[in-house]
């Protein structure tokens, strides 16, 4: 994978959303056609022996290579939302944030237990979200489950907030 490429157009914004945050914008790198491949071909290189039947993509940044993720593996693509946003049954899982509390949902009907999931999203910070979409998975019974993200904050510890056999995987780190 071609580090230099991604770094050379992630764009980093200091002070936001508050200050003394560094913010890492992906909106740059899918802007980029290049980057979006290379995204793409490093994360098929990583699963496309994996047996993933359903991509899980985290709202709503997630949705955009988890999409087409799913479109190049084979397998079915299914949305982790907020709240609301879906018309049918959904099951729902609620984490705490730095300021309070959260939840995410999926259609009761995506996933079963002959599914292989990756769970795919931007950014790993303390993992509360994708924890919860973890926890949403394994409610369905899948037997397999692998993470994704395309960022990694390393100080912010996120990891934790997942089982220790749990496959995770980032294509940077800082």
């Amino acid at each position: 994978m071609n580090k230099e490429l991604l770094l050379a157009n992630l764009r980093e914004i200091p002070d936001f959303p508050i200050p003394g945050i560094l913010f890492y914008d992906v909106t740059t790198l899918f802007k980029n056609a290049a980057c979006v491949q290379e995204m793409i071909d490093a994360l098929y290189d990583k699963y496309k022996d994996k047996g993933i039947t359903k991509v899980v993509g985290i709202e709503s940044r997630g949705f955009i290579l988890g999409g087409a993720l799913a479109a190049r593996l084979g397998a079915g693509f299914v949305l982790a939302r907020k709240p609301g946003k879906l018309p049918a049954e959904t099951i729902e899982e609620t984490y705490e944030k730095e300021y309070g509390t959260d939840s995410i949902q999926i259609h009761k009907d995506a996933i079963n237990e002959n599914d292989v999931i990756l769970l795919h999203d931007d950014l790993l910070a303390t993992g509360g979200t994708m924890a919860a979409a973890y926890r949403l998975v394994q409610k369905c019974g899948a037997p397999k489950t692998f993470i994704n993200f395309i960022i990694e904050l390393k100080d912010l510890n996120g990891r934790n907030a997942f089982p220790q056999e749990v496959e995770i995987e980032t294509l940077l780190q800082f």
